[in-house]
């Protein structure tokens, strides 16, 4: 299917929607796209696996029921719809070359996409604020994180995922599209869709940076801060093991975040204004930050938490 085919239908309104955009994957890399799609398939593979552990074992195990377990088992479905709405759709393109999705299906991936990284960003705020509860305030914990406040947490960022991505949605609405109907990239992305508007893109620009500085720039803030008090009050535990021990898993919670956030921003920042960043770098990173993550966050935080990683263990252990 030959990229020149597909020459914009325009719709009979005045906002002039494409009926199809035709996803061409990684510009400069179509040759060697049956290559990429192999680590690109057993790493998705691997986030499905580790993330569907995670989830089974902390359902299936009313033991494990308690909110630093509820907030991973949130985690890894949220990883798991991530990886989902964008993976399989890139590697059909990888297979069988570009890709044509309708304006409707290609906005509702762009929502989706974003939604959930919010609801990511959220997650693991609500995370670093149980282990900053659990470490340095530990006799208010269980009165602190209750299932109600679970509960709360879970619906809020759920809200706020909306009401921060909904708008986004209705500035794509707003433009008139009267050039090329393709995108260099995999899966449908806000300023990707708004760069091919012949119209103003001002304000779609705008708003997607003040969300992002006040809804993910924000958690990372937050986060940030939680994990300075954890750490300061970990150096002042009287034993050396325990210091070492605490320090050794909040080092690898920290770490993934850093990674989660630093190819985020990157990408989200270099849309905007890295126009010197070459395309094909640009679009592996916004591939990298949907799919890194995802599958680290099973290892970081489940493998390593004691309860997951022995239930894991007695599973594998178990006699045929």
């Amino acid at each position: 299917m030959q990229p020149d085919v597909f020459i914009m239908s325009l719709s009979n309104n005045t906002n002039f929607h494409p009926s199809t955009f035709l996803l061409l994957g990684i510009p400069g890399m179509e040759a060697i796209h049956i290559w990429l799609s192999v680590p690109f398939c057993l790493v998705y593979l691997s986030a499905l696996l580790g993330n569907g552990l995670v989830m089974a074992m902390v359902v299936g195990d009313r033991n494990l029921h308690e909110p630093m377990y509820l907030f991973l088992a949130m985690l890894a479905l949220n990883d798991v719809l991530l990886c989902t709405v964008t993976v399989p759709q890139m590697l059909l393109i990888f297979w069988q070359g570009p890709y044509p999705l309708t304006f409707p299906a290609c906005l509702t991936q762009m929502f989706f996409v974003h939604a959930l990284f919010l609801s990511e960003s959220a997650v693991l705020l609500a995370m670093a604020f149980d282990r900053y509860v659990a470490i340095c305030t530990p006799l208010r914990y269980a009165t602190l994180l209750t299932g109600s406040l679970i509960s709360k947490v879970g619906l809020a960022l759920v809200a706020r995922s909306v009401a921060v991505v909904t708008p986004g949605v209705l500035f794509i609405l707003r433009l008139r599209f009267c050039r090329e109907n393709i995108i260099h990239h995999t899966y449908c992305e806000n300023m990707g869709i708004a760069k091919l508007a012949c119209n103003s893109i001002a304000l779609n620009s705008i708003y997607g940076l003040t969300a992002a500085l006040l809804t993910t720039g924000l958690d990372f803030v937050l986060i940030s801060l939680s994990y300075w008090l954890i750490l300061r009050t970990v150096f002042q535990l009287p034993s050396r093991e325990a210091r070492i021990k605490a320090f050794g898993t909040c080092g690898a919670h920290i770490c993934v975040i850093l990674i989660f956030y630093t190819l985020a921003f990157f990408s989200f920042f270099t849309h905007r204004f890295g126009n010197h960043v070459p395309k094909h770098v640009l679009i592996l990173l916004a591939n990298l930050y949907l799919l890194v993550p995802p599958t680290m966050n099973p290892i970081v935080y489940g493998v390593k938490t004691k309860e997951i990683r022995m239930r894991v263990l007695g599973l594998c252990n178990k006699p045929k």
